[in-house]
Formats: C-alpha cells, sequence, structure tokens
C-alpha cells in the first residue's frame, strides 16, 4: 500500500516541472523517493496494524508505545527525512518543500501514526526558523532536525476548542525575562512520550492584562525538560490520553502546565503576536494534512484494486452457466467505477496539495520579475504565490479530507464482507483518515475561513489570481480534440465559481451575512471540486502531450492513458455535482436558517 513512484515523479517533474526552481533534477530526487519508499515499506507499513491495536497506554507516570516507533523515529531521523527541506546551516538537507512534501506521501500512505510525530516536528522547527531568536533557532533547530527533540504545537483547551478568543492559560514575565506558565491545554498530538530526549511545546497563552480575544494572544516556547541531559522536569504534567478512533500510533494528550510546580517558558517573537505567528505552523499542518488524507485515500485505492485483481467472484457480464469460471471482481463494471472513482479523487489530492507545495517553493526562490522565469504558470512573482496559496490552504486540508475517506469508503466495498474485518488494512485506513475531518480545524471551520476571509481578503486578489490561472490552463489545452470537452466545462464552471461567489459576497456585505455563511460549506467542497478538475485537466493535458509523441509500445502508455480515463470521469461524474451545488448556493436558500427553531 503505497503511493507509485511513477505517480510522484509524473507529479514533480512533468505537471509542477520542479526542476525549474531546483537545478539537481529527476535522477535526485527518484532516488530520494526511493529511500523514502524503502524506510517505510520497512520501518512503517509492517507496523501498522500492530500500532492501531497497540494504543499508546500510561504505565508508572509514563506514556508507553510499541518499541516499532521508537524505531521508526530514529530510521527517520537518521536519513535526513526530518531535515529535508530545512537549510543545511541548521541540520538539514536544503531540498524543495515539494519533494519534502512527496517524501511525506509515501509515510503518510504506509502509517499515518508514525509519520505525524516528525510531520508536527517540522512544523515547529519551521516556526522557530521564522519566529524564534538566534538563541532559539540555534539551540533547538539543530535537535529537533536530528530526531533528539520533537515539537507539537498547544492551542486548544477544554473550554476553547476552535474558540481561540476563549483561551486562559496565563504566562507571567519573570525578572529574567522568562515567563511562567500555568494553565491547561487538550488535544495534544506527540504532548508526552519517551521517544526524544526532549519535546518542545509551543503554547498559546495570554500575558496580564493582555487585550481580550486573539489581539492579546502570545506564543512562547516550553520544553517538557529544563536539561535535556538532566531530565529535569518543567512542569509540564500529563492528565490524561484521549483515545481516538485512528491515528492511534500517535499519543494524543491533555497537558497541565505549572500545575504544582513552575512551568518556565520563553516568549517567542513579540507580545500578542502568538496567533500570527502559529498561523505558520497550522498553515503547514492544514496542507500536510491534506497530504495524509490523499495519502491514505491512495493506500486504499492501491489496496482494493490489488484485491480486485486477485478476488474471484461471480461470472462475466452475459454469462448464464453456472459452470463458467469465476472471474475477478474488476471485470465487474460497477467495481471498476469504484476503482475509477478512487483514482480520480486520490491523484487529483496529491496533486493539489504537492502543487501548494509548489507555491511555497516559488515563496523561497522566486526574486525576479515573473516573466524571466520560466514556469509552467502564468506569473511566479511572489505576491500571486503567496495569495494563491493563502486562498488554497482551506481548500487543500478540507477536500482530501472528504474524498480521500471516500475513496477509504468504496476501497471497503470492493473488499466486500472481508474489507470490513481487521483481517485487511482498510477499515483501519478509514478509521485514520475520518480524523482528517477535523485535524487543524473541521470541515465548516475551513469553509467559513475560504467565504469568510480568503476569497475578499486584498478586495478578491487571490480570488484573481485563481481565475487567472484556469484561465491559463483553459488556454493551454488549446484545439487537443481529446480536451475539448473538459475544456468547455473548466470554462463554464469558472464561470459559475464567479458567479456565485458574487452573490455570496454581496449577502456577506449586506444584513443578510449570516445567510451567506450558512452556505460556506457546501462552497467550500464545491469550490475544490472546480479546483481539482483543474488540477485534472492539466494532469490529461500533459498526458494527452506524451501519449502523441510515444509509440504504441511503449511502457507508459496504459498510464497515461490513465490520466485520460480519470480526467473525463471526474468531469462527467463529480463536476457536475459541483455545478449544481454552486447553482443552488447561488440562489441564497435561506431553508438552513428557517429551520433553527424546528430543529427541536
Amino acid at each position: 500500500m503505497s503511493i507509485p513512484l511513477r505517480e510522484l515523479q509524473f507529479d514533480l517533474f512533468e505537471i509542477l516541472r520542479l526542476e525549474q526552481l531546483w537545478p539537481d533534477g529527476p535522477e535526485t530526487a527518484t532516488a530520494i523517493l526511493e529511500a523514502a519508499d524503502d524506510l517505510a515499506a520497512t520501518a512503517f507499513a509492517p507496523y501498522a496494524a500492530k500500532a492501531d491495536i497497540d494504543e499508546p497506554f500510561v504505565r508508572d507516570g509514563q506514556v508507553v508505545l510499541p518499541a516499532e516507533t521508537h524505531a521508526a523515529q530514529m530510521a527517520v531521523a537518521d536519513a535526513g527525512f526530518i531535515g529535508t527541506a530545512f537549510p543545511v546551516e541548521y541540520g538539514g538537507s536544503g531540498l524543495p518543500f515539494t519533494l519534502s512534501q512527496a517524501c511525506g506521501s509515501i509515510f503518510a500512505a504506509a502509517n499515518v501514526g508514525f509519520f505525524s510525530y516528525s510531520m508536527l516536528t517540522q512544523g515547529a522547527a519551521n516556526l522557530l526558523l521564522h519566529f524564534g531568536s538566534a538563541a532559539q533557532r540555534e539551540h533547538w533547530v539543530p535537535q529537533m532536525l536530528a530526531g533528539h527533540v520533537f515539537g507539537t504545537m498547544c492551542l486548544s483547551e477544554p473550554q476553547a476548542g476552535s474558540s481561540l478568543a476563549d483561551i486562559t492559560t496565563l504566562a507571567t514575565l519573570q525578572p529574567d525575562g522568562r515567563y511562567l506558565l500555568r494553565g491547561r491545554k487538550m488535544w495534544i498530538s506527540g504532548g508526552e512520550h519517551e521517544l526524544s530526549e526532549n519535546i518542545v511545546h509551543l503554547v498559546l497563552a495570554r500575558t496580564p492584562n493582555a487585550p481580550a480575544g486573539v489581539k492579546g494572544i502570545s506564543l512562547f516556547l516550553v520544553p517538557r525538560f529544563r536539561n535535556s541531559a538532566t531530565r529535569e522536569r518543567n512542569g509540564v504534567t500529563l492528565i490524561g490520553l484521549n483515545h481516538k478512533m485512528g491515528w492511534r500510533a500517535h499519543v494524543n494528550t491533555a497537558l497541565a502546565f505549572g500545575d504544582g510546580e513552575d512551568c518556565v517558558g520563553e516568549l517567542i517573537g513579540e507580545l500578542h503576536q502568538g496567533l500570527q505567528y502559529m498561523f505558520l505552523m497550522m498553515n503547514e499542518a492544514r496542507v500536510t494534512v491534506g497530504l495524509a488524507a490523499a495519502a491514505i485515500g491512495f493506500a486504499g485505492y492501491t489496496y482494493s484494486l490489488a484485491y480486485a485483481r486477485e478476488r474471484r467472484q461471480g461470472r462475466a457480464s452475459g454469462s448464464r452457466s453456472a459452470e463458467s469460471p469465476q472471474v475477478p471482481i474488476v471485470e465487474h463494471a460497477d467495481v471498476r467505477r469504484m476503482l475509477l472513482a478512487q483514482k480520480a479523487w486520490v491523484e487529483g489530492g496529491v496533486d493539489l496539495v504537492l502543487y501548494c507545495a509548489r507555491l511555497v517553493d516559488e515563496l523561497r526562490t522566486v526574486a525576479v520579475p515573473a516573466q524571466q522565469v520560466a514556469t509552467p504558470e502564468p506569473t511566479t512573482s511572489r505576491s500571486e504565490a503567496s495569495l494563491l496559496l493563502d486562498l488554497l490552504t482551506p481548500v487543500a486540508k478540507s477536500w482530501p479530507a472528504e474524498y480521500g475517506l471516500e475513496a477509504n469508503k468504496l476501497a471497503i466495498q470492493i473488499a466486500g464482507g472481508a474489507g470490513y474485518t481487521r483481517d485487511l488494512p482498510l477499515e483501519r485506513l478509514y478509521r485514520d483518515n475520518r480524523l482528517n475531518h477535523i485535524h487543524e480545524g473541521a470541515f465548516g471551520i475551513h469553509g467559513l475561513d475560504l467565504l469568510g476571509r480568503k476569497v475578499v481578503m486584498h478586495a478578491g486578489a487571490a480570488f484573481g489570481v485563481w481565475c487567472k490561472r484556469l484561465e491559463h490552463t483553459i488556454d493551454q489545452v488549446g484545439d487537443l480534440a481529446q480536451l475539448q470537452f473538459e475544456r468547455r466545462e473548466l470554462a463554464r464552471a469558472k464561470s459559475q465559481v464567479e458567479l456565485t461567489t458574487e452573490h455570496l459576497v454581496a449577502a456577506m456585505q449586506s444584513a443578510r451575512q449570516e445567510l451567506a455563511l450558512a452556505n460556506a460549506t457546501p462552497y467550500l467542497d464545491a469550490f475544490g471540486t472546480v479546483t481539482v478538475a483543474w488540477r485534472w485537466l492539466e494532469r490529461a493535458r500533459v498526458a494527452a502531450r506524451r501519449l502523441a509523441e510515444l509509440p504504441p509500445e511503449h511502457v507508459d502508455i496504459d498510464f497515461y492513458t490513465g490520466k485520460l480515463a480519470a480526467c473525463r470521469y471526474f468531469y462527467r461524474y463529480e463536476l457536475p455535482r459541483a455545478l449544481a451545488t454552486l447553482e443552488m448556493i447561488g440562489t441564497l436558500d435561506d431553508t438552513v436558517l428557517l429551520t433553527r427553531n424546528q430543529m427541536l
């Protein structure tokens, strides 16, 4: 169960043209991907079922995990995969973020619970690089990239989940410039374990007399141990474990800070800028959650495809003889439908997330006017890359979380009764993926973010960039005969998104804001589907050009033909549903508001 390396090569170098931003090219990338694939196959995948069954528990005050969890984390660190996209001076490899994410997709498909320890540590280290002091960066980041110290993000509290304006954790300034923290945090992934020498908690808290709401939130670096070598405790206490339906290999905790003993932390950056700083880590984590969702969906797809090719059941259509041989279930049309749907969802999801990762690389590398840079996009200015990344972040998190899960559902169905048992990995993959709907913000929160903030920010500039990218692909398709239907349908979908967005934004700017936001989640779903339709047309355009160049016997003929088939499916089965949704919510239907008192 893995994402085929050929698929990642296609995305990285035929679609995203990563070599234009990174001189080392496909050969080096392939070697790195192969190393990740080997590591996932040996240290991750074989223990996914065991880690799911042997959930974390507490013994003598310590969290106990399967021994293979530690071995996997050390293998990832020793191979340099925590620091792939980090600067060399901090112990990283200096590789593109897009390539790092591609490696992450391999690990997530193999065992997402193991993968998430390094995923969160990467996010914490990146935040310190951006906003930490020189001393904080130099002391902690190299240790984190080497796997000696892991990182967490501590936002939610028992009384304040997504509503961070209501957090009450208090940080009080001391004479030496450090702070004493007191409060409780909930849903802390990786909050307590023995996998590393120390854990760095990045904690949102208030200082006395800070402004109310999110404007008064600051960010603090709080180590589990004041000294890693002596393991002197720092007032971070494990209250209990949260036992989730999936991701069971990754311990999830409730923590107390300063409960009975002093908890010392350092301010990161400036006072009252904590939420702004944390959004860097949160947004990176959101894209990576989308990556994990697509990868888990891909794992289910590859397993169900192999199963369908081997499992014999029933007979060929039209055969009435009970003596005729049974056929592999892949020969049944409905099974092929379910496989094609999975392929369209998971490949589109992976491409979407890697496209966002490429935008991150553009932000890191583009320093010249757009017309001087050869890219597959109409422009690569920093401002436009930043705008588009902001706009697509809620989509990249939420759309794969929805449709990767749908792919896992169909994978279970293809396996029949066995799919619903622990004899196969499919039910575990489904449970793992179900959590991605809530990780880093529920689906509805991201709908509010997209419609309430992102499409209107900077007077709609980000939305304008999105429209321009779709127009560019439509123009690039040109007169390719096999893609004229898709070309017309994407143009129609883009126009419908523009019209619906205009209506919803107008409502938000009037007295009908609640009516508009009541439709934010279906808007996000439809916007995401149109976005993935755009990505599929770009992929099909490249595949069609490649097919025209290859001899009939070439090994990649089926590969590229499969891309055209999945694109065809997406435009005939998925995109029409998004168009219907956009047309409906564009009418500003008030059914949801009218039923407020009838729900009881």
